[in-house]
């Protein structure tokens, strides 16, 4: 069950450290879009040729930027010079998710050994292993298993299937949707070149993941080889994500659905990969560059520039690609 609070606007402004104009003791109960909102809703508008539909619905208050002041409007305002991440903030507030009931499920198997701290959920069928550490206030989803030695910090959300090979490490605060696989073999062989089979190469090393990262539905991160798999702090990764063995993935990287990183690859922060992208292994992408959905990345490539766009494949700066594009379509007329 989803917890519902009712706060006064006063409080949620407090909150989110936003101004109010308007009456300030309305009670708000949730948070909805525009067009579905009804009376005691939280609803927010970021751009000013929206603000009409927005002070017309049924919302109970708004927040909106500083293009709001000069309008006369009928509910309260909390004007907020991020009005999306205000919203979001709110909605923590509003709406706090679903309700925990500290304790381990009969059906569930905790080694003897393995160590859990307090208001610790584990839900059906749930398996941990021998020293697996689970931090206070987290919560371990049904059908999921933690191996040998895994450390899960503090306020941690592991939805169902959760599958968590031996010695991983998450940070506090991390999400980790249905179906992921964390720390699984990296895809690493050495060729006989007399008979031409392939043998294992060594996956024996980590995979680390900080604080506040979110890893999307059934994607895959595998471990280092012999070394690290890194995901620093703050990371968001999409649903159906493959990361593979000894990658650095920086902080607060996007990484949207369907990507595939080969291994070796070092993604700097605030790098924003769109859906589908693929990258060669020993790539690097630097600090603020952004590629586009199916950009590919040949190996060993070096991809820089702060704040610039990439598409196509092989990537190149978005201006240049579409450039391309044009002079190949004048050549196709011309036939």
């Amino acid at each position: 069950m989803t917890l519902v609070r009712a706060r006064s606007v006063k409080e949620v402004a407090e909150f989110v450290q936003a101004r109010v104009i308007g009456d300030d003791s309305v009670q708000l109960t949730g948070i909805a879009s525009v067009q579905s909102a009804r009376p005691g809703d939280l609803i927010f508008v970021d751009v000013e040729k929206n603000l009409s539909a927005a002070v017309e619905s049924q919302a109970s208050a708004l927040i909106a930027g500083n293009f709001a002041a000069g309008e006369t409007n009928s509910k309260p305002v909390l004007f907020a010079t991020q009005p999306r991440l205000a919203f979001a903030r709110a909605a923590q507030l509003l709406c706090p998710g679903p309700e925990r009931k500290p304790g381990i499920h009969p059906s569930a198997i905790v080694h003897h050994l393995a160590r859990l701290a307090d208001r610790v959920t584990i839900e059906e069928g749930v398996v941990i292993c021998e020293a697996a550490r689970i931090g206070e206030n987290t919560r371990i989803g049904a059908g999921s298993v933690i191996g040998a030695n895994v450390s899960v910090g503090a306020s941690c959300e592991l939805y169902p299937n959760v599958t968590i090979y031996p010695g991983v490490r998450l940070g506090d605060r991390v999400i980790v949707h249905a179906g992921a696989v964390l720390g699984s073999d990296g895809f690493g062989y050495v060729r006989d070149q007399t008979t031409g089979r392939y043998e294992k190469f060594p996956q024996i090393g980590r995979l680390e993941i900080e604080d506040d990262v979110e890893i999307g539905a059934n994607t895959t991160i595998d471990r280092g080889a012999l070394d690290a798999t890194r995901i620093r702090r703050g990371a968001k990764i999409d649903n159906l994500v493959h990361i593979g063995h000894n990658c650095e993935i920086g902080e607060d990287v996007v990484i949207a659905a369907q990507t595939g990183l080969s291994g070796s690859i070092t993604i700097e922060k605030n790098v924003v990969l769109g859906g589908q992208v693929g990258v060669g292994e020993h790539a690097r992408i630097e600090e603020g560059v952004m590629l586009g959905g199916q950009a590919g990345v040949l190996p060993n490539k070096i991809l820089k520039g702060k704040g610039i766009a990439f598409w196509g494949t092989p990537a190149k700066p978005v201006r240049e690609y579409l450039k391309e594009l044009a002079a190949l379509a004048r050549l196709v007329r011309k036939k």
